[in-house]
């Protein structure tokens, strides 16, 4: 299996990310078609932030992968109804749970001492749910017997917060934006220690609300100090996560940078612009990808997500604009 998740400085991951490029240039198809028509296929690179990257619409039109293999998986987007959703094509599943447990680990610790109570119905409606594979892996590696998925029995959690509130357990309340309102628009329960996630996306359930308010509403609701927020989508195998306020940080295998909107080949790793994503865990697929939300990175590459551009699908993952 891959050692992407051993990586702990910037210059063991600039030399990966190089490495990768110079791989995934060859190895994927439509990357190197890409890069051929925009004259980079022979680009000298120094710095990852150098390395040029594939506009994300392609996982909608094509086959994004490195090399000929047969998937175990095929992870595909939510979208709403009539959209083309993305693919993308896994090689193999154990990379993915590689990334999204060492990344949990990074920033949680071990899943074996949560709690994990999953709040998807959106989600759990559908195949090909990324997200739900690793919700599904989290609360199997929990200890807790507590843990489980909740799908429109919102009593039931209900219930089971007040049950678990007093227990010093560590518990960790994971739930797609609209699902997680609607529970807080019929109940309140006082839990100051519950770790509560959303991971974005209203597909068209409700009036599309700030994060500001969103936060408002869910910390009120749970008697919580800050929101935590998980940034993945389907088109990567690695996560970002926020403890509060919407400021996302990498897991060491991963980096962002924004783009000029009307340049998209005007990149830097701090500033306002187009997010730029490198995700080493996408070994087989393409690992340089140019989303289409707006954020703002800081110094220390922890970033915002500002919202999305005017002309983009409204991603059924999407975060909510600020």
């Amino acid at each position: 299996m891959s050692n992407f998740s051993q990586i702990q400085t910037e210059a063991e991951f600039n030399s990966r990310a190089i490495d990768l490029f110079h791989k995934q240039k060859d190895a994927c198809e439509i990357y190197n078609k890409y890069l051929r028509l925009i004259g980079r296929y022979d680009k000298e690179i120094q710095h990852w932030s150098e390395i040029p990257f594939l506009p994300i619409e392609f996982f909608k039109s094509h086959r994004v992968t490195s090399g000929q293999f047969e998937e175990q998986a095929v992870f595909t987007s939510s979208g709403t109804t009539g959209q083309i959703t993305s693919k993308h094509f896994v090689k193999d599943l154990g990379v993915y749970e590689e990334s999204f447990l060492k990344g949990f680990e990074f920033f949680y610790g071990k899943p074996e001492e949560w709690t994990v109570l999953a709040l998807l119905p959106s989600y759990l409606e559908r195949s090909g749910s990324s997200l739900v594979y690793m919700a599904d892996h989290l609360i199997r590696r929990s200890n807790s017997e507590s843990s489980g998925f909740f799908l429109h029995n919102q009593n039931d959690l209900f219930q089971l917060l007040n049950r678990i509130k007093n227990s010093n357990e560590k518990v960790l309340v994971i739930g797609v934006t609209f699902a997680l309102l609607d529970f807080a628009e019929q109940n309140e329960v006082e839990f100051p220690e519950l770790v509560v996630m959303e991971t974005g996306g209203m597909k068209g359930r409700r009036e599309e609300m700030t994060r500001d308010e969103v936060h408002s509403e869910l910390k009120k609701c749970f008697h919580v100090n800050a929101i935590h927020s998980e940034y993945g989508m389907t088109e990567l195998l690695s996560q970002a996560y926020s403890k509060g306020n919407g400021i996302f940080e990498c897991p060491p295998w991963m980096r962002v940078a924004a783009r000029e909107v009307t340049d998209p080949f005007n990149v830097s790793i701090a500033g306002s612009g187009a997010l730029n994503i490198i995700d080493l865990a996408n070994e087989d697929s393409c690992a340089f990808i140019a989303t289409q939300d707006l954020c703002k990175i800081q110094p220390d590459g922890r970033f915002e997500v500002l919202g999305r551009y005017d002309h983009a699908e409204v991603r059924g993952c999407n975060l909510m604009v600020i």
